[in-house]
C-alpha cells in the first residue's frame, strides 16, 4: 500500500499549526513557506516521492 502525498497542502499544514502554537513566527514561517513553494514552482517535484 502505497500514500502519496503532495507537498504544498502538508506545508500549508505545517506552517498554520506553527503560526497558531507561536503567533511570532507569522513572518518567518510566511517567508520561508513562499520561498519553499517558489522552488517547487521552478525545479518541480519530479524528484519527490512521498
Amino acid at each position: 500500500m502505497q500514500i502519496h502525498l503532495a507537498l504544498t497542502p502538508v506545508v500549508s499544514l505545517i506552517a498554520g499549526v506553527l503560526i497558531l502554537a507561536m503567533p511570532r513566527l507569522l513572518n518567518f514561517i510566511v517567508a520561508l513557506y513562499l520561498i519553499i513553494i517558489g522552488l517547487i514552482g521552478i525545479f518541480g517535484t519530479s524528484g519527490l516521492h512521498l
